[in-house]
């Protein structure tokens, strides 16, 4: 599209909703917005008004695959090589000259947020009806889901074979259709982002690749770009292309059916506002309108002047409070309630700075400033003559005038007195000395180590542990039986740790000679801080509260997401074993075999140090496999022999959670016992049991060997039981239930009358009991009623063949006591 330059091939090309501008990307990493009235209109071209090329974006790092508007006009996604997905918004201080090129921006866009997520090219992007939804996708195989209003990441699916390629939504929002290498076409609900259909056999001989032409909002347009680095433009008569129906059909059609689309969040910068939808015509497009203004003066919103091009400029009338102003900002934004990944979205409620008295209108309570539309008729765009008699809704620097520096306007009809009077004459104005920089400049922040260039450092192992590591045999020596059995993690230059429910990540690196070792706090490729730390770095742990690093010296720092230090520098007098963390819980287990677990949300212990002596002690052979920690504080140490421990600080013991000896009896050892409840079976519980599965091979001569008449029946018992106390002790509610019901189930079908009513009492509870009044009994257990459980529990004692009326008698005795009687 540009003659007087080198042409590179172009992926991708989309049309604004108003079809005022077309985004294209290519093999050069920019995205570059063009006016389309200079390519429908010759005589447009010829007069160079307005200018056919209005911005170019220089973000990406690779080739641009895809670019694509928000329904709203307001937002523009685009997706790269460089595995990120890039979403633009309006700023009115990017407009000039491009950095490094002889280009000139006449209107600006910025960088609002870079989606992190990919790991491999972006391929294709998708906005959702209503752009409730963002969906993309590219050659990992991934779709990912983000919201479209906070742009945070709602889902990640991986169920396709092979490159996903393209995305799409169907009108409504309700369904979201991907296409990939692995020749499907897969549709999947907006409700749950589950599977609802996979189309296959269109595609069973395709060669796994797809092509994408773009229309004009109004269907009168065909673009389709090449790899020649040019794009073709088809332009049709109405008479050509019978039956076209307008947007408001689709929404005339739907509500036939009683559709209603939900409600939208208010407040966001990218919501059309509803008058503009619905001035719509059948068979004529309605952009808002283009401010254009001449120093500081705004008249009445009236269908405006005529320029030599025929083209129509609206004068524009600004309303605010008096002696109120918003607070400018540098960067420019253009309404407060822009999501970013500095306000979330949220609008800031900081006093505004007093500005110069001026002659404006009172309007209630409002942080903007109000743009009187004309009426419908005065911008009508006729769709058989494209933009021959309106300027362009979207419009900032598509007038015919001589200057491009035009004030910018949001697309909802509102513009920011922030970025009135923060550029004056031209665009060129100056920040008073007086006025406060907002916190929310988009000046890049200041970070601890931010402006250091990164670099990669090899992973190597480092042989000298120093004076620290040659004591630990000693300490250890002092008759313990596990002396010498727990060594701290190999000492290497390089570690890192990924942050629980994020991209984050948290590093430690060793020096090799006399610098300093250092732990780094790392999101996408901004260092967000570092600290340098007195001994070498052993372990490292990050959940979604906190980072902790244990050193070879026997200390643990525990640091915020910020760097802050969250707790006092903790010495355990030897190094650690094993570093976990989980939520707000950190453990630690040492060399010389003591746990610790401490909550750093309330910066105290979970319990006294226990020993893993008793666990541990017991074979010259044992050794630890794993070392996790629950949400709840709960310790899971897993032993070489396939039994699994926890500590239990309100009986001051190690407790078991599972152990292989199930497995050679029980018939609801996980693999036997089939279950469609999804949220059990990825509970932590059976996670563990599926560990041991893993582990411990069967032994064939003891599956194979005579046992009692009864050993399915007591193992199977005694292995719920158990679980039952396991998912309690994890906080597993899910499974607790599962269990709990699988047990009831297997004393029905036993008919074991004592073990039914101990199990019915212990639910049940005293008779009168009352809260607040007894203490000795709980009503819940793990957030669950155990009377609700119980009545899950007569259900099923009801349904056997044994104790159905000991069922009855509870079921009646329930009755009673809610009666209150």
């Amino acid at each position: 599209m540009r003659g007087d330059e080198k042409r590179v091939s172009i992926f991708s090309c989309h049309v604004h909703p108003d079809g005022s501008r077309i985004a294209t990307g290519g093999l050069d990493a920019k995205v570059r917005i063009w006016s389309t009235k200079p390519i429908l209109n010759h005589a447009s071209e010829l007069s160079g008004r307005p200018p056919k090329s209005l911005s170019t974006l220089t973000m990406h790092t690779g080739p641009v695959l895809v670019v694509r508007w928000a329904h709203s006009g307001r937002w523009l996604a685009s997706g790269s090589d460089d595995e990120i997905v890039m979403i633009w918004d309006l700023d009115p201080t990017a407009r000039g000259k491009v950095w490094g090129s002889d280009e000139v921006n006449v209107e600006g866009w910025k960088p609002l947020k870079r989606l992190v997520g990919h790991e491999s090219d972006v391929t294709d992007v998708g906005w959702s009806p209503g752009d409730r939804y963002l969906a993309s996708v590219g050659l990992d195989s991934a779709v990912l889901i983000w919201c479209g209003f906070t742009l945070e990441r709602l889902r990640k699916i991986d169920q396709h074979q092979g490159f996903v390629k393209g995305v799409c939504w169907d009108p409504v929002g309700e369904f979201l259709a991907t296409g990939s290498d692995d020749r499907s076409v897969r549709i999947w609900r907006t409700t749950d982002w589950e599977l609802e259909a996979e189309v296959k056999k269109p595609f069973d001989h395709s060669p796994g690749t797809f092509f994408r032409r773009l229309r004009s909002t109004d269907g009168l347009t065909l673009y389709a770009v090449s790899s020649d680095g040019t794009m073709a433009v088809f332009s049709f008569d109405v008479k050509e292309l019978e039956g076209i129906a307008p947007s408001s059909a689709q929404e005339q059609y739907l509500k036939r059916f009683g559709f209603t689309a939900p409600p939208l969040p208010e407040g966001f910068s990218h919501q059309m506002a509803a008058d503009a939808v619905k001035a719509q015509a059948n068979h004529r497009i309605t952009p808002p309108p283009s401010p254009r203004t001449q120093g500081q003066d705004f008249g009445s919103a009236t269908p405006a002047t005529v320029r030599n091009s025929g083209e129509q400029i609206n004068t524009l009338i600004a309303k605010r409070k008096p002696k109120k102003r918003i607070q400018p900002t540098f960067g420019g934004s253009l309404s407060g309630a822009v999501p970013s990944s500095s306000t979330n979205g949220v609008a800031s409620s900081k006093p505004a700075s007093r500005a110069p008295q001026r002659a404006f209108q009172d309007v209630p309570s409002s942080n903007h400033v109000s743009i009187s539309v004309p009426p419908t008729s005065a911008l009508a765009l006729s769709v058989s003559q494209p933009f021959s008699e309106s300027v362009s809704g979207f419009g900032l620097g598509l007038n015919t005038g001589e200057s491009t520096e035009d004030y910018p306007m949001d697309l909802d009809g509102e513009v920011r007195i922030s970025s009135l009077e923060t550029f004056g004459q031209n665009g060129r104005g100056k920040r008073r000395a007086g006025d406060d920089m907002d916190d929310r400049t988009a000046t890049k922040p200041r970070t601890l180590g931010g402006d250091r260039v990164r670099e990669n450092v090899p992973v190597r192992p480092i042989a000298s542990r120093g004076a620290a590591a040659m004591a630990i045999p000693a300490l250890l020596a002092e008759g313990s039986g596990i002396a010498g059995r727990l060594e701290p993690p190999q000492l290497v230059t390089y570690l890192k740790a990924a942050v629980e429910g994020s991209e984050d990540i948290f590093e430690g690196r060793n020096a090799e000679g006399d610098d300093p070792n250092e732990v780094i706090f790392v999101s996408g490729k901004q260092t967000q801080w570092l600290d340098y730390v007195p001994s070498p770095i052993l372990a490292l742990v990050a959940t979604s509260t906190f980072c902790a690093v244990a050193m070879q010296d026997g200390s643990v720092n525990v640091y915020s997401h910020t760097g802050r230090r969250l707790m006092p520098a903790l010495s355990l007098g030897v190094p650690c074993h094993a570093l976990a963390g989980s939520k707000n819980m950190l453990l630690a287990l040492t060399v010389s075999g003591m746990l610790y677990v401490w909550d750093v949300r309330k910066q105290a212990a979970k319990f006294s140090p226990a020993s893993i002596n008793p666990i541990l002690a017991a074979s010259p052979n044992l050794t630890i496999t794993s070392t996790t920690i629950r949400p709840n504080g709960a310790p899971v140490i897993q032993l070489s022999d396939g039994v699994t421990h926890s500590y239990d600080p309100a009986l001051l013991a190690w407790t078991k959670l599972s152990e292989p000896w199930w497995a050679e009896g029980s018939d609801a050892w996980q693999g036997r016992q089939r279950t469609n409840n999804q949220s059990a079976a990825r509970g932590p519980v059976t996670i563990i049991e599926g560990a041991i599965s893993e582990r411990m091979a069967v032994d064939s001569a003891r599956a194979e060997k005579v046992r009692p008449a009864w050993w399915s029946a007591a193992l199977t018992l005694g292995h719920l039981e158990s679980k039952l106390h396991a998912a309690k002790a994890l906080d597993s509610p899910q499974e607790y239930k599962q269990a709990l019901l699988l047990y009831a189930k297997r004393i029905a079908d036993e008919g074991f009358r004592a073990k039914a009513e101990e199990l019915a009492k212990e639910l049940f509870g005293p008779v009168y009991w009352r809260p607040n009044r007894d203490e000795s009994w709980s009503p819940t257990t793990l957030g669950m009623s155990k009377r609700d459980l119980l009545k899950e529990v007569l259900n099923i004692f009801i349904r056997s063949k044994t104790l159905t009326k000991l069922g009855q008698d509870w079921q009646e005795i329930m009755k009673k006591s809610q009666s209150g009687e």
